[in-house]
């Protein structure tokens, strides 16, 4: 009879903190796609691009699980047509702002994956207030080697970077 109460009591429980995880998470922070700046004229061209392409859903991913954020997407169309050339959004914060606010986000990231050897590259990023316009945190980590583990611990490591920043500022909620 007590097991049989104590099981209830941790079902009934865990249900809660499930329906409660989507309000734990007030904090929408919109990731945009990395851009790839690969100065080392080597051609690696469509892995170099995979890999890029691979460092949005790993740091989405590793932001949603620290609970305390939620990335919300932004179509394609709607980047594109924000954006004016390589490189605008990451040096025109305000315009990625304006992005992310329309898409009803608090925080909106603008990275690149910069290469500037084939030995290790920078996850490069800019935190912008989607309210204010203004670059709230600008990180930079180190990943060097081109495997998929070592993109996937640069991006867990960016998340850190950007958990820390917000919750600093006590804009974490």
């Amino acid at each position: 009879m007590m097991a049989t109460t104590a099981i209830r009591s941790a079902t009934i429980g865990g249900f809660w903190l499930l329906w409660a995880l989507p309000v734990l998470a007030d904090t929408t922070i919109a990731v945009l796609d990395f851009e790839l700046n690969d100065l080392t004229g080597l051609d690696g061209g469509a892995q170099e691009r995979e890999r890029t392409a691979s460092v949005r859903p790993l740091l989405e991913r590793a932001l949603a699980e620290t609970r305390r954020y939620r990335p919300i997407a932004i179509e394609a169309a709607r980047v594109e047509e924000a954006n004016a050339g390589f490189g605008y959004l990451f040096d025109h914060p305000e315009a990625a702002a304006e992005l992310g606010r329309a898409q009803g986000a608090d925080f909106i990231l603008v990275g690149r994956l910069h290469k500037p050897s084939f030995l290790f590259a920078y996850l490069m990023a800019n935190l912008i207030d989607a309210g204010t316009g203004k670059v709230r945190e600008n990180l930079i980590v180190e990943i060097k080697g081109q495997t998929v583990s070592v993109t996937a611990r640069g991006a867990a490591r960016l998340a850190e970077r950007i958990d820390a920043a917000l919750r600093q500022s006590g804009a974490d909620r």
